[in-house]
């Protein structure tokens, strides 16, 4: 009945979407095995792309060539650049989606990608071949045979719903959790652990006061994630502020004793940065309100989100609670928010392609390695259905670089130091977030993608474009010269100190008071200029200006570390016999098993002595 794969991808949430797709561009051919196809891509929490540190994600994904850009950008309903007010290396897109299209976006996307076969059925264990994948054998008995298999099982690995004092079987509301993958993967050697997320009521917008909080609309210049010219919606739908209160607060206590949280039925660790209401005001209890984001869920449904109210709380408690936010006096509820906890398995176990160390040409990406979010899985299953495709054909593998992208950073982590909390993206995780910025994913990776196939030569020859334009508007900004006489006023507004002589404009453009905009205004000729490019090209140039001199010292400490990240290490390497190394660095050198240098010294519990001691005797 089925061929032999060259990949077979397990589950189809947003990793596993881009890896099927990512293998098959490549020229793999692909099943992708969902236990429903209705839900495909399914957003299982908030509807939402992107925001701090993740917009720079799912900007990645897109330089390479994957596809959460284009499908967040056909489906966006309102979009935001976060943290416009500090400097680039924050700013971050932000969106919120139409749940229903972005997941018909997304099975579109897949039927039309050649090499991609679907099939509905459950994935209950894995043919081996000795210490390498063969194939996976679903619940309906079928083998299927494949090269290489990625799990992306999200959080459907024995997974169980908490809803105060009742408990069930589940993977997401209305779905059945998987089992047997985590029995199996142990009885070879796996360690398997617990963690819990959790997500909130949805309410029927036509019951809500709108009138009694703030609005919150998106960018009057609508931005986007792709670099591709998807067409956008040029409308946006508001969505709103609110808060709680302490009368909401004295209702959720009500039902702390049936809290599956403090009661202790609940045993993973929940994300440390996206609490549940009833964690917030037990941790905060000084805290007299707490802000709720009222989300619509997308153009043409009543449906809405609240975020910032997950709980796992009993679902009177809930209700009550609610109906005490203002604004939600006389909400009805479409359905309670619950808590899920199910199987991980710590990245430690996996190289920095995502392949397991215990089983070739077997991969994990997503929540099964403890991640936490949309944007953190479908980068990891974009990494892995290439590293599979790269694998079944003896092709270069690929890794990601600190120094090159925050998915190299993501997935330094989660291999060199592991996680023990679900793990959220942060622009703070990243030491060259300056250079990792969301305005230049495409100039940092677009070679990548294009140098194994997913990038087209007509889209490359427009990043190269786009740089030479930039160049150009530079090398124009160093040229050109303004007198006082025309100038002087401008600086005046805009509260910075005047000139006494003739002045490069790329001098004045260097002030943080100054835009290149504010130049264009007060010199005829630069506004004549601009008129040439793209936003894009200009807010580069403008970038390049500023920071230039920051750059400069960034690169030469990146240039530093990559002296250390050129050293590599034998897989093979025996930690045991240097008896010089503390007994700690030789238990995690030999857990992690470290492929360079410098991944050495980020692994928790290795000292710079032991790195000492490492890198005499790679020089020996």
């Amino acid at each position: 009945m089925f061929k032999k794969y060259d990949v077979i991808v397990v589950g189809a949430g947003h990793a596993g979407c881009e890896a099927a797709a990512a293998a098959a561009n490549l020229g793999s051919s692909v099943l992708l095995v969902t236990m429903n196809m209705g839900t495909i891509a399914q957003m299982s929490c908030n509807p939402a792309m992107g925001g701090v540190a993740k917009g720079q994600i799912v900007r990645e994904i897109d330089a390479m060539g994957g596809y959460s850009g284009i499908i967040s950008d056909k489906t966006t309903i309102q979009f935001r650049m976060l943290n416009r007010s500090k400097g680039p290396a924050m700013w971050s897109p932000r969106a919120q989606i139409d749940r229903m299209r972005f997941a018909e976006e997304w099975r579109l996307q897949l039927e039309q990608t050649p090499n991609v076969d679907l099939w509905q059925d459950t994935v209950v264990g894995m043919k081996l071949d000795g210490d390498r994948i063969a194939g996976v054998i679903t619940s309906l008995g079928i083998e299927i045979e494949a090269s290489a298999v990625v799990l992306t099982n999200g959080t459907f690995l024995n997974g169980i719903i908490h809803i105060g004092e009742k408990r069930f079987g589940g993977g997401r509301t209305g779905e059945k959790a998987a089992t047997g993958i985590t029995e199996q993967l142990v009885t070879l050697g796996f360690e398997a652990g617990r963690m819990k997320t959790g997500t909130p009521p949805r309410v029927d917008g036509r019951t809500l006061d709108y009138s009694k909080m703030e609005e919150q609309w998106g960018d009057e210049e609508r931005g986007r994630f792709s670099y591709t010219d998807v067409p956008l919606q040029t409308e946006q739908r508001c969505c709103w502020i609110t808060y709680t209160n302490e009368a909401v607060h004295e209702t959720l206590k009500e039902g702390f004793e049936k809290s599956p949280m403090f009661t202790g039925r609940i045993k993973g660790l929940g994300p440390r940065y996206c609490p549940s209401i009833e964690d917030k005001i037990n941790r905060f209890a000084e805290r007299e309100r707490h802000q709720i984001f009222v989300e619509p869920e997308g153009w043409n449904t009543v449906e809405i989100y609240v975020n910032g109210f997950s709980t796992s709380l009993p679902e009177d408690v809930q209700y009550r609670a609610l109906q005490q936010i203002p604004g939600f006096e006389k909400a009805k509820m479409f359905r309670p928010g619950y808590a899920i906890e199910y199987d991980y398995f710590p990245p430690t176990q996996l190289g920095l392609t995502l392949e397991t160390k215990l089983v070739k040409n077997l991969f994990f990406a997503g929540q099964i390695n403890g991640t936490t979010g949309y944007e953190e899985a479908a980068c990891q299953g974009f990494i892995a259905g290439i590293n599979a495709h790269q694998k079944v054909y003896d092709n270069q593998e690929l890794i990601m670089k600190r120094s090159e992208s925050y998915i190299g950073v993501l997935i330094d982590d989660l291999v060199t130091k592991g996680t023990e909390e679900p793990y959220r993206m942060f622009t703070s995780r990243a030491e060259h977030r300056l250079l990792l910025r969301q305005d230049n994913a495409d100039l940092r990776l677009s070679n990548i993608g294009h140098s194994l196939g997913l990038i087209s030569d007509e889209r490359m020859n427009g990043v190269h474009a786009k740089v030479a334009a930039a160049d150009k508007l530079v090398a124009y900004l160093s040229n050109e010269s303004v007198q006082p006489e025309e100038i002087n006023s401008v600086l005046d507004t805009l509260g910075t100190s005047p000139i006494n002589q003739k002045v490069k404009l790329v001098n004045l453009l260097g002030r943080p008071q100054i835009t290149i905009l504010d130049l264009g205004n007060a010199v005829p000729n630069l506004k004549d200029e601009l008129k040439a490019y793209t936003n894009e090209v200009i807010e580069q140039a403008e970038i390049r200006v500023k920071y230039e001199s920051y750059f400069e010292k960034e690169l030469e400490i990146v240039e530093k570390m990559k002296r250390m990240e050129d050293r590599e290490i034998n897989p093979n390497f025996d930690y045991l016999t240097l008896g010089s190394l503390s007994k700690e660095a030789r238990e995690k050198l030999l857990r992690v098993k470290p492929r360079t240098l410098g991944q050495a010294s980020r692994i928790s519990g290795v000292s710079p002595s032991d790195i000492s001691v490492l890198m005499v005797q790679l020089t020996k």
